[in-house]
């Protein structure tokens, strides 16, 4: 397995595509992703750059209006990418409800701290933090109604006997 440094500088939306892409060829079926960052720190636009990576069918989008979506790979012997949304769950029981076939997908879960630990003994832990305040300036730097793009950091945190 190769090893992970512990944290990444990423600079642009791109670029966090382009990350996802990397750590893509590190999953395999029965693997589990807890993403975790505040609204806007870019976890769906990392799923959609391990969505490109896995060659999903259809569009990885935000999964604001259901908890779980199972994206189907185009080799459909592949194992597909399940991405979750967990914002709304009070507990593991609840996530486990949802029927998730961890064993055979890859697993992406948001806002799922506290509830994964019940339910598998590995997964790969990424933070994505967003700085905050740098927006202040936006106007000094000739954005004018723009947001402008924040670098983040992201760290990635292998936990239990899978990435041991």
């Amino acid at each position: 397995m190769k090893a992970l440094p512990r944290e990444f500088v990423v600079a642009t939306p791109d670029e966090m595509v382009l990350f996802a892409e990397r750590v893509a060829e590190l999953l395999s079926a029965g693997d589990v992703v807890l993403l975790t960052g505040e609204l806007g720190a870019g976890k769906t636009t990392f799923t959609r750059g391990l969505g490109r990576a896995l060659g999903v069918r259809g569009a990885v989008t935000s999964p604001t209006f259901v908890l779980a979506r199972t994206h189907p790979r185009l080799d459909s012997a592949e194992p597909p990418l399940v991405h979750v949304d967990a914002y709304r769950l009070a507990s593991a029981v609840e996530l486990d409800d949802l029927d998730i076939d961890f064993a055979r997908s890859i697993v992406v879960i948001e806002w799922g701290a506290g509830m994964v630990e019940e339910l598998t003994d590995s997964w790969l832990s990424i933070t994505i933090d967003r700085p905050r305040g740098a927006g202040d300036d936006a106007d000094d730097a000739g954005a004018d109604d723009e947001e402008p793009i924040e670098p983040r950091r992201v760290t990635v945190d292998g936990v239990g006997p899978r990435w041991s």
